[in-house]
């Protein structure tokens, strides 16, 4: 499959923009019109999220993201400062393998096809075990779009044996230039460390701190709004509650108000007991699965109207499960004294298990932000908006992507959300601007006479070095 894509390499390199552009048209709309389709393979191969989600992320996948970057340069001259005299010209960095998880497996999948594809990289997917079949029909549709529209064979591949041999090989091989990794920690970690340069993304454990001039039932709102979407998976969603204690029951009030169930000290011990295999683990059973459904493997009866399963926890660490990353619709609920204990608080929440990722913060207070902003260890402050949609770029201006970078803290090569940019290098074209002269001779301080030496011929130096030394 590697000597495949480099032969495939060899062709797109050779696409002009006009072509590249053509083609991520044609991925994009396929991508748009099997969006339903896609979203029903991943379910029912999963079992994880919500299909009307899964549909409206599989065309942001597609469509929003078309837009971002269909007017990007990623062919040849792609800045001419001639001020300076410089030029940069795209060059894709060669065959990527790109690591597709099981919570986000199609619109992982479209999107990475697409950021490939505009920069001109071959790809080869590397399946979750548990999503092969989904991410298999992705790229069996992202390379008929393109094919019919001009790219080479073998430009998208996946692998149909998925083991953990295969994948190693893709991400050791030298054939492979880059790898986008997004999945568990121990994926990631792996990814780094496999000797090839690489981009990933670590878990979130995002905290959502509502402050006190914050508009509680609106923040509220945009939580309960980006928690339950698609039941809680994507890495960005919010994993606890921070609010203070003057404004503290009112949350609590409104978040009852809007579907959420606080749990008692007996039940959230039995939710526990299903949440995690080991102190500090989730168990991967619950991830993308109704508050319903995940009350049912505790043996807890709960409405049907109940949207998130909320408890009052009180600390962070292995002992305190619900402070753990938890994807799925369960949250964390914190109350501290003022803005201050708080913003340590969510410091901990992010060095505890999503050091780099996001932090959402509700206020109108800007000085407030600003110090968060300044000091918590995350490359994305999300402000007043759902965090899922406002980390992935739907509700912000950020870059609309599904690799969120986490920065060096983070464990990551890069703070960005990822996009075509960061899969190309830049050759330097640089023009002369300046000649260096020689410095001139200073006098002896025997006061002897001496030239002055400005000659830039090294034979004429070195004969006038010869007379002045025959002097001396």
């Amino acid at each position: 499959m590697i000597a495949l894509a480099k032969e495939a390499e060899k062709t797109a390199c050779e696409l002009s923009q006009e072509q590249v552009d053509a083609i991520i048209f044609a991925m994009a709309e396929s991508g748009y019109a099997h969006a339903e389709e896609l979203a029903r393979m991943a379910v029912d191969e999963t079992g994880f999220g919500k299909y009307e989600d899964k549909i409206v992320k599989n065309k942001f996948a597609s469509r929003t993201l078309y837009e971002y970057i269909k007017d990007m340069k990623t062919v040849g001259v792609i800045k001419e400062d001639e001020a300076n005299g410089l030029w940069e010209i795209a060059v894709p960095v060669g065959v990527v393998t790109a690591l597709i998880p099981s919570t986000n497996p199609t619109s992982t999948a479209i999107f990475k096809c697409m950021i490939c594809m505009k920069s001109r990289n071959p790809v080869i997917l590397s399946p979750h075990p548990a999503a092969k079949k989904a991410i298999s029909r992705v790229c069996e549709l992202m390379s008929e779009a393109a094919q019919a529209n001009g790219a080479p064979d073998n430009m998208f591949q996946c692998l149909s044996e998925v083991h953990m041999a295969g994948t190693r090989e893709l991400m050791q091989n030298d054939g492979v230039a880059l790898i986008l990794a997004t999945g568990g920690r121990d994926m990631v970690r792996a990814a780094y460390s496999s000797g090839r340069p690489a981009l990933g993304v670590g878990p979130g454990n995002v905290p959502a701190f509502i402050e006190r001039s914050a508009d509680v039932v609106s923040a509220v709102r945009r939580i309960m709004a980006s928690k339950t979407f698609d039941n809680g998976v994507i890495c960005a969603s919010e994993q606890a509650v921070v609010t203070e204690n003057c404004i503290a029951e009112c949350v609590e009030a409104e978040m009852k108000r809007q579907g959420c169930l606080f749990l008692s000290d007996e039940e959230a011990l039995q939710i526990a007991r299903v949440m995690t295999r080991a102190p500090g683990k989730l168990n991967p059973g619950i991830v993308g699965h109704t508050a319903q459904e995940i009350a049912a493997m505790a043996g807890l009866k709960i409405s049907g109207e109940t949207r998130v399963l909320v408890y009052k926890e009180k600390g962070v660490g292995d002992n305190y499960p619900f402070s753990i990353e938890k994807l799925s619709p369960i949250l964390a609920f914190y109350s501290e004294e003022d803005w201050h204990s708080a913003c340590l608080l969510c410091i901990d929440l992010l060095n505890y298990n999503g050091v780099g990722h996001s932090l959402a913060i509700h206020s109108e207070n800007l000085d407030v932000i600003r110090e968060f902003a300044l000091k918590k260890p995350v490359s994305r402050l999300l402000i007043n908006t759902p965090a899922s949609q406002g980390a992935i770029g739907a509700t912000t201006s950020l870059a609309p992507s599904l690799t969120l970078g986490c920065g060096a803290v983070g464990g990551s090569a890069t703070s960005d959300n990822v996009t075509p940019m960061h899969l190309i290098n830049k050759r330097r074209v640089a023009f002369n601007r300046q000649e260096l002269e020689p410095e001139p001779a200073s006098t002896p301080a025997n006061g002897a006479n001496a030239e002055v030496v400005t000659l830039n011929d090294v034979e004429s130096v070195t004969r006038k070095v010869v007379e002045i030394l025959r002097t001396m």
